[in-house]
């Protein structure tokens, strides 16, 4: 199984909005750029709202009939561990395997050594095509990449085994993510992460690295642009190296987490997947849940009190819900908003705070985040919450696929 050049992952954390975002999908095909909608869904989100592996497989299989999509499309176990996998392995044909927990783990000093060995002949100072600075590498860099990375690629190997042995066909598309850490991980770093991935026999065909900045929860890119563009660009030159180095999938690509609303940086990813004709992964798994607010405050009425309601409870139980995203959000409690000015809001004044459109007056990146991680308290609210997206799907689905395609497939492929 490949996975287009092209791929976004498209989550949704009450399984509603499927019709919306592939809608989205399909304008930007009728566009010229053919992308591959992955519906993505981490166990924590299903935890969290009480759902199933199987609602994603069942939202993405009937959305794609409802509009008589013809293209591949795939449904990702995303952020799973040898912990959890088990109940995606029949609804998902891509599986995330995160293994950001395990980097730093002690790993044998048999591992070490035979690590070592096998880069002896990348020690001293050498240069990946198209990369103007060498790269110096000695015996003290390679050990410590063996113990900051070793064990999590050992770990990966294992996810991956375990799901082979399992998934009948063996048909399925593999993603290594690193990205929940405080540090991120330096171009020639990822090159070595690669040959790890390689001698486990992963056949990763997509990565998702922590890069430098912040990539917060449904708001933009903070740190430095231009430092991005170089790490990014050198990322993807250091994949196009090891692939043909290491005999990895030629679909190999980079994938960017919480990649929904990184609008500062988009047209530099635009620019250097375009320079270099290469492909991109990008999930944007909580912009969609976001809309459905949006949505749901712009039908005003019982709907708007509703978003009002999950404010409320929300900033009532702020620490609460942050603490799962505490390495990707940063919220600023001065400027969140009162009960009561939230109270007084019409419905364009509560849809203008939250929705993302950068130098609006109106719009307030704490609120959204907040917001952002509240999606518990809708899940809370059941058939309450449930109901009056039905009740206002063509609203609220206008919404979503506004928010995927006008800002952001449109701004990541310059449609």
């Amino acid at each position: 199984m490949k996975l287009g050049k092209y791929s976004f992952g498209i989550g949704d954390r009450f399984a509603r909005e499927g019709e919306a975002q592939l809608r989205a999908i399909m304008k930007a095909q009728k566009a010229g750029v053919d992308i591959s909608p992955v519906w993505n869904k981490s166990n924590r989100e299903h935890t969290i709202v009480h759902s199933k592996p199987e609602d994603t497989r069942k939202e993405a299989d009937a959305a794609v009939a409802a509009l008589g999509y013809q293209g591949a499309y795939f449904v990702d176990a995303d952020h799973i561990g040898l912990g959890n996998v088990e109940g995606f392995l029949e609804s998902s044909n891509f599986f995330t395997l995160d293994v950001a927990a395990f980097i730093g783990k002690v790993s044998s000093a048999d591992d070490v050594d035979d690590f070592l060995d096998a880069c002896e002949k990348y020690q001293g100072e050498w240069q990946i095509p198209g990369i103007d600075s060498p790269f110096m590498v000695d015996e003290e860099f390679l050990r410590e990449m063996a113990d900051r990375f070793l064990a999590a690629i050992a770990e990966a190997g294992n996810i991956y085994r375990f799901i082979k042995a399992r998934k009948k066909d063996n048909d399925f598309i593999t993603e290594v993510s690193m990205d929940e850490v405080e540090a991120p991980q330096t171009p020639i770093e990822m090159f070595f992460i690669l040959k790890m991935i390689a001698d486990e026999g992963i056949p990763v065909q997509t990565i998702a690295p922590k890069f430098t900045g912040r990539f917060n929860k449904g708001v933009d890119y903070v740190g430095d642009v231009k430092q991005f563009a170089r790490e990014f660009e050198e990322d993807i030159l250091v994949i196009d190296f090891a692939v043909k180095e290491f005999g990895l999938p030629e679909t190999l690509k980079l994938s960017v987490h919480s990649g929904s609303d990184k609008f500062s940086i988009y047209p530099v990813m635009a620019e250097i997947i375009r320079k270099h004709d290469k492909g991109l992964h990008v999930k944007t798994a909580g912009t969609t849940w976001l809309e459905e607010v949006i949505g749901l405050a712009l039908a005003g009425g019982e709907a708007l009190e509703l978003a009002k309601n999950i404010y409320k409870k929300a900033l009532d139980r702020k620490d609460e819900l942050c603490a799962p995203y505490a390495d990707v959000i940063d919220i600023d409690d001065q400027l969140l908003p009162s009960v009561s000015d939230v109270d007084s809001w019409t419905s364009e004044q509560y849809a203008n705070a939250l929705r993302h459109i950068p130098g609006h007056p109106e719009y307030n990146p704490g609120f959204r985040q907040l917001i952002h991680v509240g999606y518990k308290i809708a899940a809370e609210y059941g058939e309450t919450y449930t109901s009056l997206i039905e009740n206002n799907k063509e609203l609220v689905g206008s919404c979503v696929e506004e928010n995927l395609f006008d800002r952001h497939l449109k701004r990541l492929f310059n449609l």
